[in-house]
Parts: structure tokens; sequence; C-alpha cells
């Protein structure tokens, strides 16, 4: 709704305004999407009966990500019957199709795209990342380019494909290039996937799993094509794509392109605000709540999913920053709590992350942080029947696992990274194979060569080796 609502303004916490918080209040939400309906919802499940906004640049209501690169693309399911469902009535003002472009701290108002300045007593920022455009803008407009943003990008991207292109190229290949491969060869289509890592995921997984991601995609058909870079995209005079250029001097003739260059982080807006954000998100404390930029901890505002980086005790207190669908659910939950609580009271976000892909006919599960990893173990299966269980270690202790078809095993693992247990694991497993009696180098790339597809970044101080208990607090 246009306008610019006016709220009784309430005190932060801390001078017994808790009560009048929680009914005369005004609570904010930029990003309307997975984090930002979960915290919605959780704050009137807590009892928040003041006024809420929720503000989100698409025109759409909240819709679920993970099936546009999946289930949308194999015409299992159509982009626009993606909607999230409702947990429970928000009951708030709804201001879709317009963003947010400034933030005053001082003053407590959100800037709008339309001029209008909506103020708060307590602001979640929950807007998440976008994918990276094709750097050449000219090459980008090209007819056939597609760059999978969101629920729009997906649906015209199934149509193409749907019209049978000649081949598709996929630049990148990390989870959502991998996926978008997957579900063309399903399609029977023809797929180049160019990724300039040395192997598919090894930025998130690293080489030793990497290399079986690669021998999956060849398996399936997928022309395969690493350690190289697409340097130019041509087209014909009517403006289609036609071909792609390679840095080994290679030309793939193509009439549908896909850019899958990994994810930004939507910042920019809070530029010159006062707050501790930039490209790796938005500082903040275990709690959601966010630092300015002098490293003071506000308590008005707070971040969740894909945006937000927060400390984690098992992994060192580094700060990190996940796109993973179950991160965003449980962080704003979290968020919600604290926003709402007295200092006592609030809970640390303290989930261990986890992830989950499906491509080529094969469920991979993450557990823990494997990037963080410089060795890693397979403990139960085979890396050459893609079926299998790797740990990994860093410092001589767990730090994570990755599942290819063995997901029941994952919850075990948890629990040996939670109570950060020693690597190499002391046990041998019923199913260890010969390629799992020792531990390997994990092989991940240098972290000055960019690849595509980590989930996770990790910045801020290095892990220890710890002794602790971990016990969740929620």
């Amino acid at each position: 709704m246009p306008g610019t609502y006016r709220p009784r303004r309430c005190p932060v916490p801390g001078d017994g305004s808790l009560e009048r918080l929680r009914h005369e209040g005004h609570i904010v939400v930029v990003g309307a999407s997975l984090a930002g309906l979960r915290a919605a919802e959780a704050l009137r499940e807590k009892g928040f009966a003041g006024s809420l906004t929720m503000i989100g640049d698409e025109p759409h209501e909240p819709y679920d990500r993970p099936p546009l690169s999946k289930q949308v693309l194999l015409g299992r399911a159509r982009a626009e019957r993606t909607a999230l469902p409702r947990l429970r009535a928000v009951d708030a003002t709804w201001r879709l199709g317009v963003a947010a472009t400034g933030l005053d701290m001082a003053g407590r108002r959100v800037r709008l795209a339309d001029g209008d300045e909506v103020p708060y007593d307590r602001l979640l920022i929950a807007t998440g990342v976008r994918a990276r455009p094709w750097p050449h803008e000219a090459e980008a407009e090209l007819d056939g380019v597609f760059v999978l943003r969101g629920r729009d990008d997906s649906a015209a991207f199934a149509r193409r494909l749907d019209a049978g292109p000649k081949r598709v190229l996929v630049v990148g290949a990390g989870f959502t290039g991998s996926e978008i491969a997957s579900a063309c060869r399903e399609r029977g289509l023809a797929v180049t996937v160019v990724e300039r890592g040395a192997a598919p995921l090894v930025g998130a997984l690293g080489g030793v799993v990497g290399a079986v991601a690669a021998e999956m995609q060849r398996e399936h058909g997928v022309d395969l094509r690493c350690g190289v870079m697409v340097t130019a995209l041509e087209g014909d005079t009517a403006g289609r794509v036609r071909a792609a250029r390679l840095s080994d001097g290679s030309v793939v003739e193509t009439d549908v392109v896909v850019v899958s260059l990994g994810a930004t982080r939507n910042t920019e807006w809070l530029a010159g605000s006062g707050l501790g954000a930039g490209p790796r998100g938005i500082a903040c404390d275990a709690g959601c709540r966010a630092f300015d930029i002098r490293g003071i901890v506000t308590d008005d505002i707070y971040a969740a999913g894909d945006v937000a980086r927060c400390p984690h005790p098992l992994f060192g207190y580094q700060f990190l920053a996940l796109e993973h669908w179950g991160n965003a659910v449980t962080q704003a939950g979290v968020a919600a709590h604290n926003m709402l609580s007295e200092s006592a009271d609030r809970l640390p976000h303290l989930e261990v992350p986890a992830f989950w892909s499906a491509q080529f006919g094969v469920n991979i599960k993450s557990v823990g942080v494997p990037s963080l990893g410089t060795e890693i173990l397979i403990t139960q299966g085979s890396l050459k029947e893609h079926r299998f269980v790797g740990v990994y270690g860093y410092q001589g202790r767990v730090i994570g696992a990755v599942a290819f078809d063995q997901a029941r095993w994952l919850p075990f693992y948890q629990e040996l990274i939670e109570s950060t247990a020693p690597f190499p694991p002391p046990f041998t497993t019923v199913d260890r194979r010969p390629d799992g009696q020792r531990p390997l180098d994990a092989d991940f790339p240098d972290p000055s060569v960019p690849t595509h597809g980590p989930t996770v970044t990790v910045s801020g101080y290095s892990p220890a080796d710890r002794r602790m208990t971990f016990t969740p607090a929620h």
C-alpha cells in the first residue's frame, strides 16, 4: 500500500519498553522471501501485536527458490505455483515491487525506491542474494542468454527449454549450474558446461569429491570443460546468441546460454548507512543483531538468511554467511525471538550448517563446513560407485561431512561435528572400502582462485582445535 505509515515510536530494549513494543511497536522486514516470511510468522507466533511491514523488490509474494533450478526446469512444477506455504497469518502491510534504497539508522527509517520512507522500531534485514550477471552488458542482452535470478527468470528459461534448443551452454559448475545441466540432460538436450575451476563443485566440496561430480556429468552425456573460461558470447544479426568463445581458443555453438557465476549479497542499498555491511554480508553477533561500522552491536537492527554473517562457536567463531534453506528458516526464528526478548532471554544461532542438492540421479547432502577442511576420509561406500560418505578434517577434528546417496548417516556425523570429535574418526565402519583406509588431501582450490559453487562464505579468525560440549539452545 502506498503512503507513509507513522506509528508511535518505541524505545530500544532495556528500559522496560518490551511490552509496549509488543503491543504498539512497528517492525519492518526488508526482504519478502523465505527468511523474511518465516520471521514475520515467528513474530506473530511469539505474541507481537504491533504493526508489521514487509518490503520486497519483487512483485510476487514469498516463493520457494530451490524448485526453480530443479522441478520447474523439468516441467514438474510451474514457477507461479512455487509460493511458500503460510504457517500462520502475519497481518502485515505488504510493500511489494518496491526496493529499499537506503537506511537512516539515526532516524530509524528505511528509504524506498518510490521516494517513500518507512519508520521502524525494530528492523529485520533479509534481502538475501542475487545471481551474478554476465559481465559484458551487450552480450548479456542477447536473446537466449539467461540468469536465474528469480521466479520470472526460471519460467522464461523453462519455456525456452520447452522449445528444444540445439545446445544449452551452462557457464559455471557450482550447485545451481550442475542442477541446471542435470535438468537439461534429463530433458534429452545437448549440454556443455564450462567451469574455470578444476572440477564441478570444487569450491564447495574439494577436488576429491569434485572428481566424482565430473564423472557423473560426463557419464550422463554432459560436454564438461574444466579449467577454461568463456571469454565472449557472440550473436547473429538478429541479436540471438549463436556461439561462445573459450579461453583455450575453442568455440561452442549454442543457442541458449545460462549464466551461473555464483551470488552477490544484496547490501548495496546499505552503503553510507553506518551499518557493518559489505559484499560478504551484514556482520552480526550470534543472536542476529547487526554491528555498525564501529563494531558496536545494535539493539534495533537484525539480519537473517543469506545476507547475514554470524560467528559460530563450532567453527572457531568464524563469521559464516550461509546460502542454505534451513539456515534461513532457523535464523529467522532466532532473530524474531531476540527482537522481542530482554538480553538475558536471547538465544544464539547455533544451527549446524546443512545443504542438499539433487543432480544426475544422485542425492547430495552435507553438514558442517566442508570447505574449512584440509583432509577428507571416505568412511563409507566408494568414490567409484558414486555412493559414499566423506568426512572432512581440520587440525585434528571433524569439521564437515558430505554424502552421495548415503544421507541416512549424516545425523551421526553431525553429532561428531557437534562434539568436536577427533579426525580421522577412530572407529572402523562396516562399509569402509579400500579408498577409505587413509585420509586424503581434500584438494580445495587456492582461495585466491575464484570458483563457482561455494554455499558457505567464511571470514574471520582461523578455527582452533577446540574441545567443547555443544548443546543447541533451541
